[in-house]
């Protein structure tokens, strides 16, 4: 499974060209081959309250649409994932969604798609750019 990073996930949904040829990676996908965090989509009515991203429709609206446009599993915060958040070895930043995000990735054990500097040089997590 790959997880993607919340900003991949808004770019696959919004069409977003950085994504270049990984948008078609992306839509080639088997349904079990992705996977999203639950907090992705706390962190977009975020993201849309501090005024930091802007949607074509209301926030609830959005996700609904996105969640059906991307068969993607939505993954639920696990138990051992809040509990590491707060524990991940080495230097890491303070971000919590971040935190949380990478926590899942290492306890799933699986790639994270990210186009965050800060993620893909941490040396703890199977990350990879987009």
């Amino acid at each position: 499974m790959t997880l993607l990073d919340t900003h991949i996930w808004i770019w696959w949904v919004l069409g977003v060209p950085r994504l270049g040829t990984r948008a078609a990676w992306l839509e080639a996908q088997p349904t079990d081959a992705l996977g999203r965090s639950v907090i992705s989509i706390w962190e977009v009515a975020k993201l849309v309250q501090k005024g930091r991203l802007i949607l074509p429709f209301d926030v609830r609206t959005w996700v609904d649409k996105a969640l059906d446009e991307t068969a993607v599993q939505v993954l639920a915060l696990s138990k051992v994932a809040v509990i590491d958040a707060n524990a991940l070895p080495g230097e890491f930043h303070a971000d919590p969604a971040d935190q949380l995000i990478v926590a899942t990735a290492r306890d799933l054990d699986c790639e994270l798609m990210t186009d965050d500097a800060r993620i893909l040089s941490y040396q703890h997590v199977k990350a990879v750019g987009p």
